[in-house]
């Protein structure tokens, strides 16, 4: 049994919950709903409403705390044993600024489950490193909230990961949504953003099956964590993991993706990846709205940067391109720490939940 597979083994994942649990929405770093408070209770409504779950509010769910006070909003909801899963509101910018204030011991003691993405990949790290697994995406504020209902894909995988142990096949959509409503906008709470046809994922090396773990994330969170290298355990840790990666609407340039693959490759940690899956890419922002040629263009050079990164430091590696994870909608939840399989041959992917 290789190293990721025996720290899966080991890997905490709490039992699933159950209709009228309780469960905790937290702001471990931008506090969101303190701006946009109709966009937080829409999500609120729909926690009760389309999960059947009570969701419970800490004192900066609301209001930007210190990093040690939102650390401790963090330790209270694990802490609490009424509480059966977290839920973080939204990403932000300086969550890698909680992780000193955390006890691992409040956390180990019960390991329920966390759901956020973006920024939220450093509690997610965090969390990998002391041997809980979690969810990669779900923040409350964006995609339960957006629009006239949850899209289906992001329920299907939000039930699985809550309620169900199932192997639910992750599959393609036949458009995905990269423009957004304003939440300044009271359209967002009733409308869904366009869509545009969605180009299909793109198979590298695909020619094996693998079943493991995940790791990653948020491609930016990945460079903060290999910067500050104090959240990054030894390179063996890793080994024969799924590597997660997406990128942010901050919308990386082709060459920042390919410096910090790099820089990964230079330490030896790129090399312990057999698969690598690559969100498609966010292309579209509020303050920069290319047309459509040019966001296919920037999906392109990203695709070609990775693949240049991976040529030089993982030649073996098997990828797969613009899966439906991370900043663009329909979202995808996926394990983090949990396993996926990636089947090359049958062009498949399967989450286990």
């Amino acid at each position: 049994m290789d190293t990721a597979l025996a720290r899966f083994g080991g890997m905490d994942v709490s039992p699933k919950l159950k209709q009228g649990d309780r469960v905790a929405v937290v702001s471990p770093s931008w506090a969101g709903p303190s701006v946009f408070p109709a966009v937080h209770e829409r999500s609120l409504h729909r926690i009760r409403e389309d999960l059947g779950l009570e969701p419970v509010e800490f004192p900066t769910t609301r209001a930007q705390g210190t990093p040690a006070e939102r650390a401790a909003d963090l330790m209270a909801a694990y802490a609490d044993p009424a509480i059966r899963a977290v839920f973080a509101t939204i990403g932000g910018s300086d969550q890698i600024t909680v992780l000193p204030h955390l006890d691992p011991a409040v956390f180990r003691a019960d390991p329920k489950p966390y759901f956020g993405y973006s920024d939220n990949a450093n509690m997610l790290n965090w969390l990998w490193s002391h041997g809980i697994a979690g969810y990669h995406g779900g923040s409350t504020m964006v995609h339960l909230s957006r629009g006239p209902a949850i899209d289906a894909e992001h329920l299907a995988s939000l039930r699985a990961a809550l309620f169900e142990t199932v192997d639910l096949p992750i599959t393609e959509v036949p458009g995905f949504r990269d423009e957004e409503i304003s939440w300044q906008d009271p359209r967002s709470l009733i409308d869904a953003a366009p869509a545009e046809p969605n180009p299909g994922w793109v198979w590298h090396n695909a020619d094996r099956v693998v079943t493991a773990p995940t790791w990653g994330g948020n491609l930016e969170i990945f460079h903060w964590n290999l910067a500050a290298n104090r959240w990054i355990l030894p390179n063996d840790a890793y080994a024969g993991s799924i590597l997660l990666l997406e990128t942010s609407e901050e919308m990386p340039s082709a060459e920042s993706v390919f410096r910090v693959l790099r820089d990964a490759g230079e330490r030896g940690l790129l090399q312990q990846f057999p698969v690598v899956l690559l969100a498609a890419a966010k292309a579209s922002h509020f303050g920069s709205r290319p047309d459509r040629a040019d966001r296919d263009a920037y999906r392109d050079e990203q695709r070609t940067a990775v693949l240049r990164a991976l040529e030089t430091y993982n030649p073996s590696a098997m990828v797969v391109f613009g899966v439906e994870f991370g900043h663009t909608g329909p979202q995808w939840i996926l394990p983090y720490g949990g396993r996926l399989t990636v089947d090359g041959p049958q062009r498949k992917i399967i989450a286990h939940f």
